[in-house]
């Protein structure tokens, strides 16, 4: 199964099809903004929720697409350098 990094459109998709009854409708599984659909089924203890659209969302921002594709969650990645903020002594800080 493919990752997929990101789906854009040049204009945003909405989701008609299907049972979406929600006013404005929800953004279909292709659009840019597919994560503002309505949640349908949430499973807090299993980690993800099914949208409106069909797309489930993983708790670690992880998508499965109605077509099968994954998306790949969106991690911020650590610093690569040392953490350099000034440290106060135990000294100077009066424990000592």
């Amino acid at each position: 199964m493919p990752v997929v990094e990101d789906i854009t459109t040049a204009r945003p998709e909405r989701h008609t099809s299907g049972g979406c009854h929600h006013q404005p409708p929800c953004p279909g599984a292709a659009a840019v903004d597919r994560k503002a659909a309505r949640i349908v089924s949430w499973h807090p203890e299993q980690g993800w929720s099914l949208l409106c659209n069909g797309v489930i969302l993983f708790e670690d921002d992880g998508e499965l697409l109605p077509d099968g594709r994954a998306v790949a969650p969106r991690r911020t990645p650590a610093p690569l350098w040392p953490d350099t903020r000034p440290r106060i002594s135990a000294t100077a800080a009066g424990r000592g």
